[in-house]
């Protein structure tokens, strides 16, 4: 599962992430995308998918002007 996880994450960037696919930018630094990948690499997938999911439902703000660094657990 970790690594079909993975292979899923990699293809959405590939495919341009959700600036491209979504018309969003992230406002996290690094992007939901790449957070949520590290995450599982790091945890598994099944706490990592956790952690993305809590991550990407705090960004409720589009477009802020400013980052916000929020580096993995």
């Amino acid at each position: 599962m970790k690594l079909i996880s993975l292979k899923l994450i990699q293809l959405y960037q590939d495919k341009g992430g959700s600036k491209k696919l979504l018309n969003i930018e992230c406002n996290f630094e690094p992007t939901c995308s790449e957070y949520t990948k590290q995450c599982i690499e790091k945890y598994g997938a099944v706490k990592g998918w956790r952690l993305g999911i809590a991550r990407i439902r705090r960004c409720s703000e589009p477009d802020l002007v400013e980052r916000i660094i929020d580096e993995i657990p």
